[in-house]
């Protein structure tokens, strides 16, 4: 079985850095720690159901981007 977390991490750091976001905004929109979105980029803590709702809410996204690629799969050009 692949380890999908690294594919999420660097999603989510992606998806952040695309909106012009520092950790410090998107932990403030997602009403979470700067600490808790450092550590899950760095890959040093896997995020709950919980934490990737609020990280949805605060990137301003569907859940689908932060996936893309996990299943082995490329995401389709848009």
């Amino acid at each position: 079985m692949i380890d999908t977390f690294p594919t999420f991490a660097a999603n989510l750091r992606r998806l952040r850095e695309e909106r012009g976001l520092s950790q410090q905004k998107l932990a403030d929109a997602a009403k979470m720690s700067i600490d808790h979105v450092g550590k899950i980029e760095n890959r040093k803590r896997e995020p709950g159901a919980r934490t990737v709702a609020k990280l949805m809410k605060g990137l301003g996204i569907s859940g689908g981007p932060l996936f893309d690629g996990i299943d082995g799969v490329e995401p389709e050009s848009k």
